[in-house]
């Protein structure tokens, strides 16, 4: 049977990637993924009025907006900006460790508030009709045992959260940057699989580490679903194969399709003042692990500004051939940043 997309798939909330622009790509490759912003502090929506952070295209749902924050009834007024806005889902980041965000009161320091993290769960909850769910990690610092993490779970359960994304690694706050949070703590999917069997009524949604096909597909038939972070930004076509697998979609869209479809929202935002390089940073890794790659690369970074780098990327739309289809293709036909270097 093929699975729901519900959130089977997702893509993490990823500072400085996951803007709207990143998410209209990737939809582009995966119409089935859920997306998530980057996170946005209550602060910056409630007493900023930064409301242009939250906007979005319409072909990007489902998208989720995540909220980093501590106050309940500033969330909760957050969480009313973003429903409004048309946001698919509210999640709370209960899982990045960075200095700045500690600073804040938020991120993963929270996890060591258990009843905190509730009851901002719950008046989020109250101030919006649609789902409200919670990002976090095993644990922090200390604070990293079984027992911990389960409580964790229960106690925000039980102000009404139903999908916990977990992290399936602990955060250690000082010592560590966020960059080797990701990467130095080792990842223990078995404890995350204990927390499905103790909560089989909570949808557990499994990150960290999942940067291959087959990784996938096995912690699938553990848990709810599964949410690729880096992996799908470095190279997003994995996360179009993945969503054909996945979903009986076939076959994945052409790279080539994929820079067309892309072409008139580029054309649309550039005339609106948004820069180039704005939107074609996001594409760098599209021929991750293809011949050419290093070359497209090179290609977009020397794109110029304005009309004359919308005229070069339009022609590099039009012209390009993926690996896929130039197998067949005369070599006249293929553009040179695409041949082996």
């Amino acid at each position: 049977m093929t699975p729901a997309p519900g959130h089977t798939l997702c893509v993490a909330p990823m500072m400085e990637r996951t803007d709207r622009h990143c998410r209209y790509f990737l939809r582009l490759l995966s119409p089935n993924s859920w997306l998530y912003t980057e996170m946005i502090t209550a602060a910056a929506l409630v007493d900023g009025g930064r409301l242009q952070l939250l906007a979005f295209h319409p072909d990007e749902h489902p998208v989720a907006l995540q909220l980093g924050g501590s106050e309940p009834a500033k969330l909760a007024q957050a969480a009313r900006l973003g429903a409004s806005a048309g946001y698919d889902e509210i999640n709370l980041n209960v899982g990045c460790p960075s200095d700045r965000v500690q600073s804040g009161r938020f991120g993963a320091a929270l996890m060591a508030e258990p009843e905190h993290v509730a009851e901002c769960v719950g008046a989020m909850i109250a101030a919006v009709e649609i789902p409200v769910t919670v990002k976090t990690r095993l644990g922090i610092d200390d604070l990293d045992s079984y027992e911990f993490l389960h409580r964790f779970v229960g106690v925000v359960s039980d102000a009404g959260c139903r999908t916990v994304v977990i992290h399936a690694r602990k955060a250690l706050l000082s010592g560590l940057s966020p960059k080797e949070n990701r990467q130095i703590p080792p990842l223990d999917y078995a404890r995350v699989a204990r927390l499905k069997s103790d909560y089989p009524s909570l949808e557990i949604i499994l990150n960290g580490g999942l940067d291959t096909e087959q990784k996938v597909l096995e912690q699938l038939d553990v848990f709810d679903g599964v949410m690729l972070g880096r992996q799908a930004y470095q190279n997003p076509y994995l996360l179009g194969e993945l969503d054909s697998k996945l979903f009986g979609r076939t076959p994945v869209p052409t790279r080539e399709r994929v820079l067309r479809d892309f072409l008139p929202y580029v054309r649309g935002e550039l005339s609106r003042g948004t820069p180039l390089r704005a939107m074609t940073r996001h594409l760098l890794g599209l021929y991750t692990g293809r011949p050419g790659g290093r070359a497209w690369r090179r290609f977009l970074g020397e794109l110029p500004g304005g009309e004359a780098g919308l005229a070069a990327f339009a022609e590099a739309a039009e012209r390009t051939r993926t690996a896929d289809s130039t197998r067949r293709a005369r070599p006249s036909e293929t553009d040179a940043f695409l041949t082996a270097q």
